[in-house]
Parts: C-alpha cells; sequence; structure tokens
C-alpha cells in the first residue's frame, strides 16, 4: 500500500471524473478529485469506488473539496482542471480572468501539501494558465507542463484518418503553438502509414482538416451547447501523467517553457517533449520550413498577448 503512487485531480467535472476512471483501469496508483463542489468529489469518488469488483481495478479513489487542500499531500502527480469550461461563443481567452483566479488558488495549495508533485494543467486558456501554474508554485520548469498538444495532434489525427479512410493509430502527425485557433498543425511532418499525408490527400482536404483541426475545440462546445469536451482532455492528460510515473519517456506535443528552442525564450508553447521520471526530460526540436515557421511566430505572438494579461 506504502509504494503506490497518488494522483490528485483537481477539478472533479467531466474532465476530472474521466481521468479518475482512466487512471484506476490503469492501476496507475490512488486517487484524489478535490472540486469546490465536495459533493460532487465525494460522490463521483464513491461511485467509482464501485466500479471496482466489476473493472477489477486495484486502486483507492477518494473525493473532498477544495478548502481541505492536505487531501493531496505527497500527490506524485497534480492534474489541474479547476475553472469553467467553454460555452458556447465563447474564446478560450474569454475564460483568462475567471479561472487564472481558479488556478491560483489551486497553485498555492500545490505548492504547501504537494511540493514535488509533476503538474499537468489542462485548464484553458492554456497557455496562459500553466505559465500561471509554473510562476506561482515556483516550481523546476520539468516539473510543470500543460496539456494541449496531445489532444489536438488527436483531433488532427481523428480528421486525418477520417478523411483517409484508415486507422487514426496509423497517422503520424503534431501540433505546435499555442492550444488556440492559430495552432499549427504540422502537414509535412504528417505521414499515413509511412506516405506523406500530401500523397494521401488532395490539398483541399488537408486545408479543411487543419482548419477543422483549429477549430475542433469550438465544435464540440457547440453541439454539447452546455460544456466543452471530455473524454479525448481526459485521455491525453492521463496518458501524460503515465508516461511520467512509468517513466516511458514517450514524445507528446505539450505546452512547456521555452528557454530558446524554436526561437522563443520565456513562455509556455506546444512543442514536442518527453516525458519521463525526470518530468519532461527533453524538447524536440524539429527542422521547420519558412511557412511553418511563420505560422509558429504567429501562434506564439498570441500566447505572448494572453500571457500578459495575466500581469504575472
Amino acid at each position: 500500500m506504502g509504494s503506490r503512487k497518488k494522483i490528485a485531480l483537481i477539478g472533479a467535472g467531466q474532465i476530472g471524473g474521466t481521468m479518475a476512471l482512466l487512471c484506476g483501469q490503469r492501476n496507475l496508483g490512488d486517487v484524489v478529485l478535490v472540486d469546490i463542489m465536495e459533493g460532487v468529489a465525494k460522490g463521483k469518488a464513491l461511485d467509482l469506488q464501485q466500479t471496482r469488483g466489476v473493472l477489477g481495478f486495484d486502486v483507492d479513489v477518494t473525493g473532498g473539496g477544495t478548502g481541505d487542500y492536505g487531501l493531496i499531500r505527497g500527490a506524485d502527480v497534480c492534474i489541474v482542471t479547476a475553472g469553467v469550461p467553454r460555452k458556447p461563443g465563447m474564446s478560450r481567452d474569454d475564460l483568462l480572468k475567471v479561472n487564472l483566479e481558479a488556478i491560483t488558488k489551486v497553485a498555492h495549495g500545490i505548492r504547501q501539501h504537494a511540493p514535488n508533485a509533476f503538474v499537468i494543467v489542462v485548464t484553458n486558456p492554456l497557455d496562459s494558465m500553466v505559465y500561471a501554474m509554473y510562476r506561482i508554485t515556483g516550481f523546476p520548469k520539468n516539473r510543470v507542463v500543460g496539456m494541449a498538444g496531445v489532444l489536438d495532434t488527436a483531433r488532427f489525427q481523428h480528421f486525418v484518418a477520417e478523411a483517409a479512410g484508415c486507422s487514426p493509430q496509423d497517422v503520424v502527425g503534431t501540433v505546435l503553438g499555442g492550444h488556440g485557433d492559430d495552432m499549427v498543425p504540422l502537414v509535412r511532418h504528417c505521414s499515413v502509414s509511412g506516405v506523406p499525408l500530401r500523397q494521401v490527400l488532395d490539398q483541399a482536404k488537408i486545408d479543411a482538416i487543419v482548419e477543422r483541426t483549429r477549430k475542433g475545440g469550438g465544435e464540440i462546445v457547440a453541439l454539447l451547447g452546455t460544456g466543452s469536451a471530455f473524454y479525448a482532455p481526459a485521455a491525453a492528460a492521463v496518458a501524460m501523467a503515465e508516461s511520467y510515473l512509468r517513466d516511458q519517456k514517450r514524445t507528446f506535443p505539450c505546452s512547456a517553457l521555452l528557454d530558446g528552442p524554436y526561437g522563443v525564450k520565456g513562455l509556455f508553447v506546444g512543442v514536442p517533449v518527453v516525458i519521463g521520471a525526470g518530468g519532461v526530460e527533453r524538447i524536440v526540436e524539429l527542422e521547420l520550413d519558412d511557412a511553418e515557421r511563420a505560422m509558429l511566430t504567429r501562434s506564439v505572438e498570441s500566447v505572448r498577448r494572453s500571457v500578459a494579461e495575466t500581469k504575472l
């Protein structure tokens, strides 16, 4: 029992509850759900505990309110979804003020009670919120990361696979830049079973896929009407946590602090990183052509403007 890892999920909404289930199914470690609505966290934890006999996972799931951050004491990983989701008509940046307040409180709680944790931020606007988490906790840059590119890339892979009539598992691709409407799906670096994407699909279809990827979150918000995506974001964040806890050293496109790579300094921007037991162990710098670099520069400037609004 003492050797189990501990995973703190701060925010017990749709993403938090789904992550708790995925962590249990993967037996990643004991899970604690924390939410401003204490009853929601406790209720989802109890519901999940009652699935253990059916699903056969062997970890404990508990829940509580944000009034007692002591619940996360000693957590190995903290995944933060605290804040409000997007509603139809809202941009990610519209969320900045209200969610910055939530992230500030969470960061203080993590700094006090889980000072050695690897922190994964999911809250939008992502690149600004992970920057705030980094600044407020004072944690080293390898232990704070944002989940964005993993999700954006998964959307890109799905849309390509749908158009090409293949499995998403056979699509290799990545999305760089900020988690916003000017993210950079790298068409030139995308392939289907080793075949370059431009040999598989015509340019018109590729352009439509790039645009749909950039608007992917908004498409789901509009369809749901009362919330935002949760299954894919949860799966992406748990994959990152698993790579850290099990030292898998997988390469994911994540929002990481750059201090020179891609010509960017002092910002969290989506780039490929290797996640292992050391957290963000390495940033992978891809070779970009002039057009790709120009798109990335435009995305970085959007991140810079959003971060400036945090006044941190």
